[in-house]
């Protein structure tokens, strides 16, 4: 029986599942042991002092606390999931390879051991048998709206790209939001099971805090990977289709390598990358050259970076510093983001921010792209596309087009 239906299957909320990109593990969580979630105006500082604090807790390399952070902490954030929220699951299903291991945290922070006992009993005893996961079913599209729409996109596309604007300000990662109005329940977990089974070389994760709201994403692109103070990250932009046969497919994805405008942003972003994480590191390298990075219906350039930290450098440093990346905000940074925040018309919420998990010892977090948010009588899909000098309105609708073509063809197919 998949991992993935166990969890679906289980009576309790939240509901968390974890797989990366390329290791063999996958993780099924379910309860709250401990849960901190920052839902109105929080500092850094703030945040990095709480998370310090749930760190220090323990030494133990089982323990770790799974959740995300918003692409941007400056503004208003999705109900339930917060600028930031972190849950150390009651009880959770880790399966590596052939091997399964159950994980049951106790939280004996109040020294309240023996309820604290009772408690995972409980949980153990309400534990469902898992049944097989519904088979996925056509979905009757009620409406589907954009927001921008296609013309707002454009009015965006070119006051980016204007000479005055993009001197200053030379990569905006403009995004949409499309929403599906359906009248049929849709389980987020099937939904997630069948986009992992189309996009197997991807991070596949979701958080559903109660029974209406589920935020999943099957996503090529890792913010990063730690472990002690051995650090991976990856510059992940520069996109393409997928060609019709092997032939068709190489020339694509050399054109992709030729390209100028991909390539100079792809450089943008490693540069980034590179630069945020010096200060916080004894060495950082870089991929010279990008290398093509193949997904389903597209590819995109990727450019590998390794860094060792300098003794002392905690994960929310190392979230600071990267995220939100170049490849879903822009350059620089501050000013990017502002555009964003102003000019784009809807709440980006978790979409583009960072989910994973983290410890004393290692951590991963991946950056929530090709992502959706599932609510009752609606699906939210979003997409976004790199605007750098070059860079033709139509041309970049029909790569959020691209980017949504996975997730549609699951959800519209009989």
């Amino acid at each position: 029986m998949p991992t993935i239906a166990w969890l679906a299957s289980q009576p309790c909320y939240p509901r968390i599942y974890w797989r990366g990109r390329d290791t063999q593990e996958e993780v099924a969580a379910i309860g709250s042991c401990k849960d901190f979630i920052f839902e109105d105006a929080v500092d850094d500082n703030q945040l990095s002092l709480a998370y310090q604090q749930q760190r220090a807790l323990s030494t133990n390399q089982d323990i770790r606390y799974y959740g995300g952070v918003a692409f941007d902490r400056d503004t208003d954030c999705w109900p339930e999931y917060g600028k930031a929220h972190f849950v150390l699951p009651r009880l959770e299903l880790r399966r590596s390879g052939h091997d399964y291991k159950l994980v049951i945290n106790l939280n004996i922070e109040n020294e309240e051991i023996e309820q604290e006992r009772q408690n995972a009993l409980q949980a153990l005893q309400q534990l469902a048998s898992p049944s097989p996961l519904s088979p996925p079913n056509k979905i009757h599209l009620l409406s589907r709206s954009d927001r921008p729409d296609h013309r707002r996109w454009t009015e965006l596309v070119n006051q980016v790209t204007h000479e005055k604007f993009i001197k200053q300000t030379p990569k905006v990662v403009l995004s949409r939001l499309t929403q599906l109005e359906i009248n049929e329940k849709v389980d987020p977990w099937m939904l997630l099971a069948s986009w992992q089974g189309r996009n197997q070389n991807s991070f596949q994760f979701g958080f559903q805090f109660s029974p209406d709201s589920a935020f999943i994403s099957c996503t090529p692109e890792r913010l990063y990977r730690r472990r002690q103070r051995e650090l991976f990250t990856e510059a992940l932009a520069g996109t393409t289709t997928r060609g019709l046969n092997e032939e068709e497919d190489a020339m694509l994805a050399q054109q992709l390598l030729d390209d100028s405008k991909n390539s100079h942003e792809n450089q943008l972003v490693r540069k980034h990358i590179v630069d945020a994480l010096t200060p916080l590191s004894n060495y950082v390298g870089a991929d010279e050259s990008p290398k093509v990075f193949k997904l389903s219906h597209i590819q995109h350039l990727h450019r590998a970076i390794r860094a060792e930290l300098k003794g002392g450098v905690n994960d929310f440093q190392i979230l600071q510093a990267l995220h939100p990346t170049p490849a879903v905000g822009g350059l620089p940074k501050e000013s990017a983001i502002n555009f964003i925040r102003q000019r784009e018309g809807y709440t980006r919420g978790w979409y583009a921010g960072a989910c994973g998990y983290f410890n004393k010892h290692e951590s991963e977090f991946a950056v929530a792209i090709r992502s959706a948010l599932i609510e009752p009588g609606r699906i939210n899909l979003f997409a976004g596309a790199g605007i750098v000098s070059g860079s033709e309105a139509d041309a970049e609708w029909h790569e959020l087009e691209n980017k949504l073509a996975t997730i549609l063809s699951i959800l519209t197919e009989v």
